[in-house]
């Protein structure tokens, strides 16, 4: 996820707001001035937002943020885990992937919805507070200087001249990680106990077993497993196929068991209004819609015009119909490109009693409702690529035909 994470970066700040908004002196925009009042009917309690800053790890931190939220809803535990630790093993197994497929493959900083869980089982976890991943001398998480020099190394080492790998390269590769990130420890003491990454994992109080990937797509069958097809899916982990109305009654189901789930999405459109608090996909008015003089002004204007104006709105319109068929469509289009992850944490309506979802963010806090926003039903049949949770919060006739 998050491919396009420095263009998301940067633009963070200014993302959607229109002419509309009225923004205060630290950049927020004021609630009454969007059009939209969201009441929460269900939200389930999460850690702090946090802040991936300048760097393409949205998968991570949502991913741990998702993780934390189990063991405490489910020990009662509060563990705050270590994102970099995560990050840092998986652009170790990337970089081998990626020689061994000749460099025929994504090396990004992007990753899927799993790979917070492949590292959990394949190598543990660490507590944040004991490794910070950050050696190279910025108070923020900044990861464009290291991965220009990761992604240098690799390249270089696919066009080896000597025509075979030396048994130096991946000590070197890991000498850079361990230069900005900080070399792992093979073991710690944490809370007057002794651990590895795998036994601090197991304490944790988690069947890793549990929890799973979910997508929707017609070009694989339903409810059997398959492998993604987007570049960020580096592992080539597995996602069941369910169908579309099936993911709304899964999320459904989870959040009123008081569980979040990890959503992957693009939020590219123009009804992703992040900075406004909203994501929305309004309905696209056709010349029938539009009165002669409307439609006279309308032809004089050019397609940029147009597309800005399709999402200049000042409260709830009329969206979307999504169908399987079209979800498909936007997807084999690349109108649906796979972009950011994020945790729905809860129901809410808008004042006309349509139905939106509550994602919180990993874009820092100063937004409009605190790094959270509202996701209406539409954008989310349209916009998801998958979503992951507990396994034992699917609802007993979807899992039946899973055969989970």
């Amino acid at each position: 996820m998050n491919k396009k994470y420095i263009l998301l970066g940067a633009i963070s700040l200014l993302l959607s707001i229109t002419a509309n908004a009225k923004i205060d002196d630290d950049g927020v925009v004021n609630p009454d001035s969007t059009g939209f009042k969201f009441t929460d009917v269900k939200v389930i309690k999460s850690v702090p937002v946090t802040n991936q800053s300048n760097s393409g790890t949205c998968w991570c931190f949502s991913g741990t943020a998702f993780f934390e939220n189990e063991i405490a809803e489910i020990t009662g535990k509060n563990e705050m885990l270590s994102e970099m630790y995560t990050v840092h093993k998986c652009y170790q197994d990337k970089a081998k992937k990626y020689v061994r497929m000749d460099g025929s493959i994504r090396f990004g900083q992007g990753g899927s919805l799993l790979d917070v869980l492949y590292v959990l089982k394949k190598y543990g976890a660490m507590p944040k507070d004991l490794y910070a991943g950050n050696n190279y001398g910025e108070k923020k998480i900044n990861h464009s200087e290291v991965f220009e020099v990761l992604n240098g190394y690799v390249n270089s080492i696919v066009k080896n001249p000597n025509k075979k790998l030396s048994k130096a390269w991946y000590t070197g590769y890991n000498g850079i990680l361990d230069a900005y990130f900080g070399a792992e420890p093979e073991s710690f003491t944490y809370k007057g106990k002794n651990y590895t990454p795998m036994t601090y994992a197991k304490s944790l109080g988690l069947n890793f077993n549990d929890y799973v990937g979910l997508a929707s797509f017609t070009h694989h069958p339903f409810y059997e497993k398959f492998i993604m097809e987007v570049e960020d899916n580096w592992q080539w982990g597995e996602s069941y196929n369910v169908k579309m109305n099936d993911l709304i009654a899964i999320v459904d189901n989870a959040i009123d068991n008081g569980h979040t789930v990890l959503w992957g999405a693009d939020v590219t459109e123009g009804g992703f209004k992040y900075r406004r608090g909203y994501a929305i996909m309004p309905k696209e008015k056709t010349d029938s819609d539009r009165t002669e003089k409307e439609n006279e002004r309308w032809s004089q204007l050019s397609e940029k015009q147009r597309n800005k104006e399709k999402y200049e709105v000042t409260g709830p319109v009329e969206e979307m119909t999504i169908t399987q068929e079209k979800r498909q469509e936007m997807f084999d289009n690349f109108e649906t490109t796979d972009d950011h992850a994020m945790l729905i944490v809860g129901k809410a309506v808008d004042q006309k009693g349509n139905k939106y979802y509550k994602v919180q963010n990993s874009w820092d806090n100063n937004q409009l409702y605190g790094g959270f926003f509202y996701v209406s039903m539409p954008y989310f049949l349209a916009k998801t690529l998958n979503i992951m949770l507990n396994k034992n919060y699917i609802p007993k006739d979807i899992t039946k035909k899973l055969g989970i």
